[in-house]
């Protein structure tokens, strides 16, 4: 994967990424695969572990810097992404990662998250997906779905979820995918295109809390039942889905539907090509919007990858062009300008 953080000499193994950490999640969490996952996929993106840096909030994902063996903060609750930006901003130099959770980030972090997105930080985006709070021991959170029966919602919840895929695209993330917690390999797929895309990536990975939410997306994951309700999006691909292969999504308009291609009247040329370089987003969210829809297959996959300059690049070119212009500044300068009095 190519990358041109502080390039590797040498070839790491998944052991490399592995700390001396006790994992400390309950037996069958969903976050022991994602954590294995990101330490095989690691070996390959080809960047110096002394470079790499996660940075957590507070939840069980945000247990993560302590199990991978590369430097780590374990911030405060929500601001994750604002630490991660100011440390990318002091050291643009090193490749920094979030791990989140879907309360962390769309809750208190809402707001860190989405000026993240539209200011194109250079910044990994991990978040965990459980559809509930975990440490905290299962309270409902801003993406269960609306009637969710939990602690604190004993007759139902009557909020509305957030779409994450799509408060993403709408703040303007330069990169958004989605993936599981059970599909090793597209789970490693997803997490080297993030590590190779310069911007703002913002990786959603569904996770299952087997002790507050087991079940949530067993129907996605589960051998019988995971090929007719998952649809795996390829640049440049048609849409197809199924056991056999045997259903499509064709756009009507600017709603997707389920096409036969087995009835006669429908074929593969019909189906809907993902373009996931597509400038305008709107293709993006009619992908991301059919999660919402019942009975349509759920995408997974890279939905929008776009390439602009981000906002470290932004800093550190009006800092040479000001420089160039105007000199190197100093502190006396900066604290004595004509901004400054004298009260008598």
């Amino acid at each position: 994967m190519a990358n041109n953080i502080g390039v590797q000499a040498i070839k790491y193994t998944a052991k490399d990424f592995s700390s001396d950490q006790d994992v400390r999640w309950c037996p069958g969490c969903g976050d022991y695969s994602i954590l294995a996952q990101v330490q095989r996929s690691f070996p390959d993106i080809g960047v110096k572990k002394e470079k790499i840096v996660f940075v957590s909030g507070i939840g069980c994902s945000s247990r993560f810097p302590y199990y991978m063996d590369t430097y780590g903060f374990h911030s405060i609750h929500g601001r994750a992404a604002a630490i991660a930006s100011g440390l990318k901003i002091a050291r643009p130099d090193l490749s920094v990662w979030v791990a989140t959770g879907d309360g962390d980030l769309m809750s208190i972090g809402g707001n860190h998250f989405i000026h993240t997105c539209r200011k194109n930080m250079d910044l990994k985006i991990l978040m965990f997906n459980n559809r509930i709070y975990g440490l905290t021991k299962g309270q409902y959170s801003p993406t269960s779905e609306k009637g969710k029966i939990t602690k604190s919602t004993p007759y139902g919840s009557v909020d509305y979820p957030f779409n994450p895929l799509s408060l993403a695209l709408g703040a303007e993330a330069s990169f958004v995918a989605r993936t599981f917690d059970r599909d090793a390999k597209h789970l490693q797929e997803m997490v080297k295109r993030a590590a190779g895309h310069k911007g703002t990536a913002f990786l959603e990975i569904y996770q299952n809390c087997n002790i507050f939410n087991d079940g949530a997306f067993s129907i996605l994951t589960e051998k019988e039942t995971k090929a007719d309700n998952v649809l795996i999006v390829e640049h440049g691909k048609p849409m197809v889905f199924g056991k056999e292969n045997d259903k499509g999504i064709k756009l009507d308009g600017f709603t997707p539907v389920i096409i036969d291609l087995k009835d006669g009247k429908n074929s593969i040329n019909d189906c809907f090509v993902h373009d996931e370089k597509d400038p305008d987003p709107i293709r993006a969210f009619i992908l991301a919007h059919m999660t919402d829809h019942p009975g349509m297959p759920v995408p997974i996959g890279v939905m929008r990858q776009i390439f602009k300059e981000t906002y470290n690049e932004g800093v550190d070119n009006q800092i040479k062009h000001i420089t160039e212009k105007k000199g190197v500044g100093t502190l006396e300068k900066l604290l004595f300008t004509e901004s400054t009095w004298e009260v008598n």
